[in-house]
């Protein structure tokens, strides 16, 4: 099992990048998410992977973060979601996008992937609807610390990332505002009290 690969950028396509690591180049399909994340050329680049076998293949898929490989495991368990589909979903809506979507059973936001029908993006939402809450959404970051999953996120704390998300935050500043406002209060405190602590850590 190959979890990531730390390596020089070699080349990007439309759907994969090359890794070179020690003199070995490594084709790993992506997002056109992360594609864009992992920036130039020949720069040193740390990219998250899974490792997908079959009977006639061996293939790398690869993550700008965790959280997005999370999600690509938690789309590919539902059927008829395959390794392309889901990257097309994670290429048109970021992690916090996806939770917000299914959170909404808004199947016709998933349905704006290449390959989604109205049937599939049902299907999607309703199996993932229990499961969502599970990822943590974060930042994707190429060959930095951040990008990793928090702990299971609380039902509290997926709220209060929605709760930025809509506001227009991205998902890195509203993950570290709501992240640093949920250490200064605990646990213990109210979705409103979050959410204004979170808005003025992220205004700072």
């Amino acid at each position: 099992m190959i979890a990531h690969l730390k390596g020089q950028l070699s080349a990007t396509g439309a759907d994969h990048a090359v890794i070179d690591v020690g003199g070995v180049g490594y084709l790993v399909g992506m997002s056109a998410r992360s594609l864009a994340a992992l920036g130039a050329v020949g720069e040193a680049v740390t990219v998250h992977t899974e490792m997908l076998v079959g009977e006639e293949f061996i293939r790398l898929v690869g993550f700008a973060g965790e959280t997005e490989r999370d999600w690509f495991r938690l789309l590919t368990g539902v059927q008829g979601v395959g390794a392309r589909v889901a990257l097309a979903i994670l290429s048109v809506l970021d992690p916090a996008e996806l939770h917000r979507a299914i959170a909404a059973q808004d199947k016709a936001m998933v349905a704006r992937a290449n390959g989604v029908g109205p049937k599939l993006a049902e299907r999607i939402v309703r199996e993932l609807k229990d499961k969502a809450g599970l990822i943590a959404t974060s930042p994707l970051v190429i060959g930095g610390a951040a990008g990793g999953v928090a702990p299971a996120a609380s039902g509290l704390q997926a709220d209060a990332l929605a709760a930025l998300a809509s506001l227009g935050f991205r998902p890195g500043e509203a993950s570290v505002a709501v992240g640093a406002a949920l250490d200064e209060l605990g646990a213990g405190a109210s979705l409103d009290a979050l959410v204004r602590l979170a808005l003025r850590k992220a205004a700072k």
